[in-house]
């Protein structure tokens, strides 16, 4: 790759101010034909706003510096503008309507027509010839809503490219594949590398950003640290150049001192609402202590998430169970029973089950112990902000103040907004359900130490992840589970990367 030729694209001292915060400072970067770009940092380090810029979110006059493309400046008035240049971007969030068909999906707003009306024969023949064209087994006729997120995000792909971009931004795109899916997405990036195309990749995961990359580029609090050739670099100092320090043990050695069982789990069925004579958890019981972490593993659709939901009683089918609290039975058939016995959860799905995007941290932190910080019949405001505030200085959530809505926030501050709601209720237990998805190395150490600080204050958490080394380095104890049942029990010097995978394949 010659970086030295004339770049496709040059984005030249971009600043972009919001309301008490400077997200992006000076930033510049620059993209050849046929190179892969990563752009990489910790949440909140300004690699969204960024590319907002770039396909017009964020209009012209909304920040200041110059966009060139292919030596000529660009000024973009909307994503239409953009589209139109040959920038084409795909955010974590999808932006599919998925009560349509894939086809439609992929030319919505340009559908080929006839006389007027939509050519339907032309319209799911140039869908084919496109996913046949990326090596995709999509049915174009197939509807949206009914595909998994890893094909959604491949359709979403396949939407972008055919605007016939010359730029494509992908913004962390294989946070919900498949380890096939991720094959597929990376030879379909390769062959667009050879027609030219330059991509811009963002990505907490660093070995892709290694395994593709021509050149590095690092943004730190909304600065340009600078832009290296990927081969001259590794991973540790890429991580410190992210985080601005350099990086020890991510996982620490922490000895939790156990006191009694706070939660018993007997039997624990959990039918799957669909196919009721499906079992989603199979007769899994188990046990957490005060100050325990006990991890939860398995591979993609073991039931782990499931086994949360069903004790939590959010899940949808029926569910079976003998369910003990600090020695005492219970009954929990409602997310507000779970709360009244001292039951936490941080979910999986922040932005769908944790967050309430549009209100303030204000009014996430409190929403589930509102009853014991306010009055009877009207909210103490004041009582509500000391106890938000106390909670973003306590998990150093970085924001303007505590008025500031969610929505606005980085991924890593978001998750620490979810986990300072649960903390407000003083669980004796905590879920956490993948607990550091989507977030930055940096934000991941904090949640590290916040776990393992409250596990050393007697808290009882029980924690799944997808993430092996995760597991292993935090849990005390590890449970696994293979297509719903149980299959190993492993104190922290028995769970080895082997022996935890031998058991969540069935063995």
């Amino acid at each position: 790759m010659d970086t030295e030729q004339r770049p496709l694209l040059e984005m030249r001292s971009i600043t972009k101010e919001f309301p008490g915060v400077k997200a992006l400072d000076e930033v510049t970067f620059d993209l050849c034909e046929g190179e892969f770009h990563a752009l990489v940092g910790e949440n909140g380090a300004g690699k969204s706003t960024l590319m907002k810029v770039l396909s017009g979110v964020y209009p012209s006059g909304d920040f200041s510096g110059e966009i060139l493309i292919q030596n000529a400046e660009a000024r973009f008035h909307d994503v239409g503008y953009a589209e139109r240049a040959g920038i084409a971007i795909i955010f974590q969030e999808l932006s599919l309507v998925k009560e349509l068909t894939v086809a439609e999906n992929i030319f919505l707003g340009r559908e080929p027509s006839r006389f007027g009306i939509i050519d339907r024969l032309r319209l799911y023949r140039e869908a084919s010839n496109l996913l046949s064209d990326l090596g995709l087994r999509i049915d174009p006729r197939a509807e949206v809503g009914d595909l998994g997120i890893g094909q959604q995000q491949l359709v979403e792909i396949a939407k972008a490219l055919s605007q016939d971009a010359k730029i494509l931004v992908l913004d962390e795109p294989t946070a919900a594949l498949t380890d096939t899916e991720v094959e597929t997405l990376f030879s379909i990036l390769e062959d667009l590398r050879s027609r030219g195309v330059g991509m811009v990749y963002i990505s907490h995961k660093l070995e892709e950003v290694f395994r593709m990359s021509d050149r590095i580029t690092v943004l730190r609090d909304g600065n340009t640290v600078g832009t290296f050739p990927a081969a001259e670099m590794d991973r540790d100092g890429v991580i410190a150049l992210m985080v601005g320090r350099e990086v020890g043990d991510i996982f620490p050695e922490v000895k939790h001192k156990f006191g009694d069982t706070v939660l018993e789990v007997r039997g624990l069925t959990s039918a799957d609402p669909d196919h009721p004579s499906r079992m989603l958890v199979d007769d899994v019981s188990f046990s957490v202590r005060r100050g325990e972490v006990l991890g939860i593993a398995g591979l993609m659709g073991a039931g782990r998430t499931d086994l949360l939901m069903a004790l939590f009683g959010a899940a949808r089918g029926n569910v079976t169970c003998e369910v003990l609290v600090e020695g005492r039975r219970v009954e929990i058939d409602s997310p507000r029973d779970a709360i009244r016995h001292g039951i936490g959860f941080v979910t999986e799905d922040r932005k769908r089950y944790g967050l309430v995007i549009g209100r303030t941290i204000r009014e996430n932190v409190t929403l589930a112990c509102l009853k014991r910080i306010s009055g009877r019949v009207f909210t103490n405001r004041s009582k509500e902000r000391a106890a938000t505030e106390r909670m973003m200085e306590k998990l150093n959530i970085k924001a303007p103040s505590a008025a500031s809505e969610a929505g606005t926030l980085s991924g890593g501050n978001q998750q620490k907004v979810v986990l300072a709601k649960w903390l407000l209720t003083e669980p004796k237990v905590l879920f956490l359900d993948e607990p550091t998805r989507g977030i930055d190395v940096g934000a991941k150490q904090e949640i590290y130490a916040e776990i393992n600080r409250l596990a050393e204050e007697g808290l009882a958490i029980v924690m799944v992840s997808s993430e092996l080394p995760e597991v292993l380095g935090l849990a005390d104890r590890v449970i696994v589970l293979h297509e719903g049942r149980k299959t190993g029990d492993f104190s922290k010097s028995g769970a080895t990367p082997e022996s935890v995978m031998a058991a969540a394949t069935g063995h």
